[in-house]
Parts: C-alpha cells; sequence; structure tokens
C-alpha cells in the first residue's frame, strides 16, 4: 500500500500544477514531463485517473457554486463543457504523445545500442591507431639514430637511442617490436662506438701529419721570444742574465698573446676527441677508451720515431723533422692533458716524452760520427737548443736532453781542436820566419788590433813600409785563438746549461794547442842550421808567451759566474817562457858553431922568424861575423838577450883563441907568435869596446892576461902568488905553466 500511495500523492500533487499553469506554454511544459514519467513507469492510467478525478471534483464545486446562483452555473457548466471538451482533447493528444513517445523511445534504445556498439568499434580503432603511431615513433627514432649516424652526429644519435629505449619502447612493451629494437640496442650502441672511435682515428692521423708542421709553428715562437728577449736585454743590459723561460722572461712576454694549437697556420680541433670521450663516459666505457687511447698514442709514437737520421744534410732537415713531430706529438699530449682532465695519466704522458727522447739522443748519438765540422755540429746544438726550450714551456723536463749537449759539446770541442790544430800546423808550416813587413797604416792596425802586441811608437809616429818584430804566423796564430775562444763560447749561445764545463774545456783545449802545436812546432824548428830562422823563433816565442799572459786574463773576464774565481794560469805560458831559454841556447850553439869554424881556420906561426903586421884573417871575419849577426839577424831581439849573446859568443871565442896555443900540436912559440896572437886579442878588444858595454871586456880577461904572462919578461912572477894574483888571476893555473914552457 505505501507504494501505492507515493505514487498516487505524487500525480495528485502533479495534476494541479498542469491545470493552474499559467499559459499554454507553461500547461505544455508541465504536461508533456508528467506524460513522459508516467509512460516510463507504466503508470499513465494513474496520471488519467488523477485528470479524471480533478474533473469530477471540480464539477461537483461547480455544481455546488451553481446551486446557489443557477445563471452562474450555467455559465460554468457550459465553461466546464468546453473544459472538459478540451481536457478530452487533451487526453487523447497525450495518449498519442504517449504512443509516439513509446515508439520513439524504442526507436532512441536501439540507436543507443548501435551507438554503444559503434564507440566499442571505435575505441578498438583508436587503440589501434594509438599503438600503430607508438609503433612508428618507435621506428622514426630507430632510423632516426641511423640517419644521425650517417651524418656523424654521434653523441645526437646516442641521445636519440636513449630517449628510444628509456622513453619510447616503454609505451610499447607489449607489442614483440619492442623486444626487437631492444634486443639492437647494444649492436646499435656498438655501432655508434665503433663510428666514434672511426672519426677519432681519423682525427688522430690527422694530428699525427699535423705534428710536425705544429712543433714547427712551436720553433718559430720560441724562435720570436728569443728574439724578443735579446732586443729586451740590448735595450736593459741586466736581462742578459735571464734566460729563455725564465719567470722574467715569461712576465715581459705575457702580453704577446699566441696559441700554438690555434693560430693563422695550423689550428687543433679536439671536438672528435671530446664527442668520444662523451659517448664512451654516456656508454660506460670510460676505462676502455682511456685504454684504446693511450695505446693508440703509444703506437703513434713508434710510428714517429725513425730508425735512423742523418746529419750532414744541409738544412739538417732529417734532425728538424724528427724534433719538429717529437714536439708536435708531446705538445697535444699536454693539451689533452689540460682540456680533457682525467683521460691521459700523467705517468703515460712522461713515459712517453722519455721514451721519445731517449730514442732522438740514441739517434743522434749513433749519427754523430758522420760530423765532422764543427759548425755543422752547432747549427745540430742549435736546433736541439730551440727543441728544449720549447718543451720546457710547455713543462716537460729536459735533464736528459741538456745532458746529452754535453756530449755534443765534447765532440764540438774536439772538432774545434782538430781544426784549428791543422790550422795552426799549416801556418806554422808555411812561415817564412821573417820579420813581418807592414806597408800601410791600415795593414798595421789591422795586424796591432788582431795581436797582442804593444807597439814602442805610437802609429803617427811610424814610417811605411816598416817590419814589426814577429813573423806572419804570430798574428794569424792570433786570429784563429780569438776565433777559437769565440767559437768556443758560441756553443753556450741560447740555451747550455753548464757555462762551467766550457770554461775548463776551453782552458784546457786552448793550453794543449798552444803547448803542443805552437809551442812543440816552433822547438822543433829550432833544430834549424838557420841562425836568422832560430832568432825569429825565439822573437815569437816571447810574443807567444806576452799572448798567454793576456789570454789568462781574458778567460778570466769571460768565464761565467758559476765558475770557480780566481786566477787561470795556462801551461803554455810557461812553456813558451822556457822555451825561450832553449831557443837561446840554439842561438848560442850556432853562433859559437861559426865562432868554431872561423878559429879554425887561424893559420899561425908559433916559430915565426917576423912580426905579423896586420891581425889575422880569421879575427878580421870573425869580428865582422858577430857586427853582422848584431846589425842584421839579431837586431830585433831585445837589447838584454843581444847582449847575453854578445857575452857567450866573446866568451866562447876567448876560450877557443887560448886553445889554439894550448894545443898538443904547438910544441914552442917564440915572442913573435906571441906577439902575432897579442895583436888579435888586442883587435878583438878594441871591437868589443865600440859595443859599449864594459861588461863584455870581461870575457877576454883570462885571454889577455894569459897573453901578458906569455910576453911578461919575468915569467918568474907567474910563480910569485902575491904577484900571480895581482897580474895574472884570471889565467889558469894549469895553463899558465904550459904555456911558459912552451
Amino acid at each position: 500500500m505505501p507504494a501505492t500511495t507515493e505514487p498516487r500523492n505524487e500525480i495528485d500533487y502533479v495534476v494541479p500544477q498542469i491545470v493552474l499553469a499559467s499559459s499554454d506554454n507553461d500547461f505544455f511544459d508541465e504536461l508533456v514531463p508528467a506524460i513522459k514519467d508516467t509512460s516510463k513507469e507504466s503508470r499513465g492510467y494513474l496520471l488519467l485517473h488523477a485528470l479524471s478525478q480533478y474533473s469530477d471534483d471540480r464539477e461537483a464545486d461547480i455544481e455546488k457554486i451553481c446551486s446557489t446562483n443557477h445563471q452562474e452555473f450555467t455559465a460554468s457548466v457550459n465553461q466546464l463543457l468546453h473544459v472538459r471538451e478540451g481536457t478530452v482533447n487533451l487526453t487523447r493528444e497525450i495518449l498519442r504523445l504517449n504512443q509516439a513517445n513509446q515508439a520513439s523511445t524504442e526507436n532512441f534504445a536501439e540507436h543507443k545500442k548501435a551507438l554503444v556498439e559503434s564507440r566499442g568499434v571505435r575505441q578498438n580503432i583508436d587503440e589501434a591507431t594509438q599503438a600503430l603511431t607508438d609503433c612508428l615513433e618507435v621506428l622514426r627514432l630507430a632510423n632516426q639514430v641511423h640517419d644521425l649516424l650517417g651524418k656523424k652526429s654521434h653523441y645526437a644519435a646516442l641521445r636519440a637511442l636513449d630517449e628510444l629505449q628509456n622513453v619510447q619502447l616503454r609505451e610499447v612493451t607489449q607489442y614483440s617490436i619492442s623486444d626487437m629494437i631492444q634486443k639492437s640496442v647494444p649492436t646499435t650502441k656498438k655501432l655508434i662506438a665503433d663510428a666514434v672511435m672511426t672519426d677519432l682515428n681519423t682525427w688522430l692521423f690527422r694530428i699525427r701529419e699535423t705534428s710536425q708542421f705544429l712543433g714547427e709553428v712551436a720553433f718559430y715562437h720560441t724562435e720570436q721570444r728569443r728574439t724578443r728577449q735579446k732586443q729586451r736585454a740590448d735595450k736593459f743590459t741586466y736581462l742578459s742574465s735571464f734566460k729563455l723561460n725564465s719567470a722574467l722572461e715569461l712576465v715581459s712576454d705575457e702580453n704577446i698573446e699566441f696559441d700554438t694549437l690555434d693560430n693563422e697556420d695550423v689550428q687543433v680541433e679536439f671536438t672528435p676527441l671530446f664527442e668520444c670521450m662523451h659517448i664512451h663516459n654516456a656508454l660506460g666505457q670510460t676505462d676502455k677508451f682511456r685504454a684504446e687511447y693511450a695505446a693508440t698514442r703509444r703506437q703513434q709514437k713508434e710510428l714517429l720515431m725513425p730508425t735512423s737520421i742523418t746529419l750532414v744534410d744541409s738544412e739538417e732537415s732529417s734532425l728538424s723533422e724528427l724534433l719538429e713531430g717529437i714536439a708536435g706529438f708531446a705538445i697535444v699530449e699536454k693539451a689533452t692533458m689540460k682540456k680533457a682532465p682525467g683521460l691521459r695519466a700523467t705517468e703515460d704522458v712522461e713515459e712517453l716524452w722519455d721514451s721519445m727522447c731517449q730514442t732522438s739522443i740514441a739517434l743522434i748519438a749513433k749519427a754523430l760520427h758522420q760530423v765532422d765540422n764543427a759548425e755543422v755540429l752547432l747549427k745540430i746544438k742549435g736546433v736541439i737548443a730551440l727543441f728544449i726550450q720549447t718543451m720546457e714551456s710547455w713543462g716537460y723536463p729536459v735533464g736528459a736532453l741538456d745532458n746529452f749537449l754535453l756530449t755534443l759539446f765534447e765532440k764540438y770541442a774536439e772538432l774545434l781542436k782538430r781544426r784549428f790544430s791543422d790550422d795552426f800546423q799549416e801556418i806554422i808550416s808555411t812561415d817564412d820566419y821573417m820579420p813581418m813587413p807592414i806597408n800601410s797604416l791600415d795593414e798595421y792596425e789591422k795586424v796591432v788590433n788582431v795581436s797582442w802586441y804593444t807597439p814602442d811608437k805610437p802609429a803617427d809616429e811610424l814610417r811605411f813600409p816598416c817590419v814589426l818584430p814577429f813573423s806572419q804566423m804570430y798574428p794569424l796564430c792570433c786570429i784563429d785563438i780569438r776565433n777559437f775562444l769565440n767559437q768556443f763560447y758560441f756553443f753556450s749561445d741560447d740555451h747550455f746549461q753548464q757555462p762551467r764545463i766550457i770554461d775548463d774545456k776551453l782552458k784546457t783545449s786552448l793550453d794543449e794547442l798552444l803547448s803542443e802545436k805552437v809551442c812543440h812546432s816552433l822547438v822543433e824548428r829550432l833544430s834549424s842550421q838557420y841562425l836568422g830562422q832560430i832568432v825569429q823563433i825565439l822573437i815569437n816565442l816571447e810574443h807567444f808567451e806576452i799572448a798567454c799572459q793576456e789570454l789568462e786574463q781574458l778567460l778570466v773576464a769571460a768565464r761565467s759566474s758559476s765558475s770557480v774565481g780566481g786566477s787561470i794560469i795556462l801551461v803554455a805560458t810557461e812553456q813558451f817562457r822556457s822555451n825561450k831559454k832553449t831557443a837561446e841556447k840554439r842561438i848560442f850553439e850556432l853562433v859559437n858553431s861559426k865562432i868554431d869554424d872561423l878559429i879554425e881556420t887561424a893559420e899561425y906561426d908559433w916559430t915565426a922568424h917576423t912580426l905579423e903586421k896586420e891581425p889575422s884573417n880569421y879575427m878580421q871575419t870573425l869580428t865582422q861575423y858577430l857586427s853582422n849577426i848584431m846589425n842584421t839577424v839579431l837586431l830585433g831581439l831585445p837589447t838584454e838577450i843581444k847582449e847575453l849573446i854578445y857575452f857567450d859568443a866573446l866568451s866562447h871565442a876567448a876560450s877557443m883563441i887560448l886553445s889554439l896555443p894550448l894545443s898538443p900540436d904547438v910544441k914552442k912559440i917564440n915572442p913573435n907568435g906571441v906577439a902575432a896572437l897579442a895583436k888579435d886579442v888586442r883587435f878583438l878588444s878594441d871591437f868589443v869596446d865600440t859595443l859599449g858595454n864594459p861588461i863584455l871586456q870581461q870575457n877576454l880577461d883570462e885571454l889577455q892576461q894569459t897573453i901578458n904572462l906569455m910576453q911578461a919578461e919575468n915569467s918568474d912572477e907567474y910563480y910569485d902568488v902575491s904577484t900571480r894574483n895581482k897580474k895574472y888571476g884570471r889565467v889558469d893555473a894549469l895553463n899558465g905553466p904550459l904555456l911558459l914552457e912552451k
């Protein structure tokens, strides 16, 4: 019951709303929903019943009202009939609408069923379309990876592959295409890794091909720095003590910007290396890549080093190419360490550098035997020094190369010594051993400037032509000595860390040259029988002694600040000094030999019956000879040496003359014979007086006292000790009695 009452109450509520609508539109607005609701719930009869009940109720009300007022009632009845007629029509219309609504509802249900079915199909289509779209996107990305590989966009390809694997494939995991592509990912990654390694190997090949030119550019830049440093040193002398790569030089040159790896001549692009690093890092293969890269660089290092080089080509191109290639290789290694930290271990780079240094040193040392010219070796040292300074500026240790320069220096010193030894030998062997003639002031100044010689007179007081005391060999040797000094110190130009060794080696080599080649060669020529040559050798020895003393001072001034202080003593100085005595003795020997030859020609008639009126021929010849050699051959000798020669010659002559009457062949001497000897001695004494040196007369004292004894009227005086000491003190105690007996 309650369930039936509730719908009825609801309809009872709705009917007044329908009937009492204020307009036709409102009427239909209320009526139509009521008909639809009751039709759905099959309660149309209730609506009809409610409407009929409402009509009856209204009719009863009308009759009640009309009972009191018939006219009004009649009017109301007519009105009601009219309403009833309208209600019947409305009811009929409602029934028609109800039937139409039922028909449309059935039609709607059919359409709805069809719509539901079409929606299912559409959903399937949409799902299939989405799946196809997702799969196409996956395929597009897969193709894009290969397209990017073809364009060498390796990193973009790897990123696309990563997106494909981690994003797109997750959306199509339910499809078999996902498994297929997922299985191909490792292969694709390997393709990317292989492709980027191929590009890297191409880059490394180009780097290897560029290494030499890169080294050449680096050498040129170092040469420019040298030039700028030299200009600064010329302008400010205190800067000359600061070498290339010193802190001051680096600060002074810091305003000059130059990138060895990126300039107008060469550009080294590291992008392939960075890309390869990034890709291997993304693939988790950093250690593998680092090992492969290190192995490749080791192989390139081996390819860089030749099996042999030559050092005697005109431009030292073989050595330059080797060192430029090493420099370029090492510069790339340093740049790689800086631009890609962690890729190259410091130990690996230093190992490669040490290996290249040792190999290059071995190659150069092996080829050194080809070099027999000091200038060529100096050029070789210059190339190596340029290499050392370049690599030192890049932070590489160069100790092994500095030590190798010592080997080069030993070879250089040996070649210099050999060359100048030959020069000295030729100068000495071709010298004429005559005082050097000078024809003009210009020639005189040139000789004085190159020689260690202090003229006795100013140049403006000289008259040309004139002669200098030394022979031509002396200034020529002086020139060679100066060149020898300069060329020795040439080795320390640009770069040499052991200047003290140069100082020591120069002293030793110069000493050996002067002692063994100059002094010894001059002494060997003292065996000559030509007095003029011996005299000239003596004069040359004296000037070489002076030159050695000057050289000692020059070596002290020229030696480096790192050398031990104190004076420098050349052994050659003492050798020249001592061999002057040897030359003097040889002069004495030749002069005395000539004196012997002249005195041997003496023909005394010790028992002559008449007195000789003129001095003997040999005596005149002897004095003439002594006078001539003093004014010609011995003229250039210092006065003290000439006096010493005179002293020795006169002493020897007196001894030889005294030996004539003492000869065992002379049995008896008469006064005429003594007078002839006395005349010759007096002639000799007069000659000595003309020399202007009273000391020379002492050499004739014994001879004169012996003659006085032989001419004495009372020979018994000789046996009186007091008288003998007074008048015949220089007479030999054995010779006096023997001559008196004769």
